[in-house]
């Protein structure tokens, strides 16, 4: 196989990782968002910080994307922003596909 063919394999593993964090994700804030409601104890609490974990990337896209466009945020720091949420989609993305590996 030539060196090029690793390359584009490495890099569509990459695209998929982050593909599915990011969906994970989503799915995971808007589920949260239907069906909880504002956390009133420490078990709701400790439960809401469990959903944050996973669900967080998307919602912190989602702020940062809000106050970049109302100019309330700097570009460098709307980009830190993205580039946080792509690291942690990636990680995610990458627990999905060892799980779906491992089936």
């Amino acid at each position: 196989m030539p060196p090029e063919s690793h390359l584009l394999r490495d890099i569509t593993v990459f695209m998929f990782a982050l593909t599915a964090g990011l969906t994970l994700s989503g799915i995971t804030a808007n589920l949260y968002r239907v069906f909880a409601r504002k956390p009133q104890g420490n078990a709701e609490t400790i439960l809401y910080w469990g959903v944050m974990v996973i669900a967080g990337a998307s919602v912190l896209l989602e702020n940062a994307t809000r106050t970049y466009r109302k100019k309330d945020c700097s570009a460098p720091a709307y980009g830190f922003a993205i580039a946080l949420v792509g690291y942690w989609c990636f990680i995610m993305g990458l627990f999905v596909l060892t799980v779906a590996l491992a089936i």
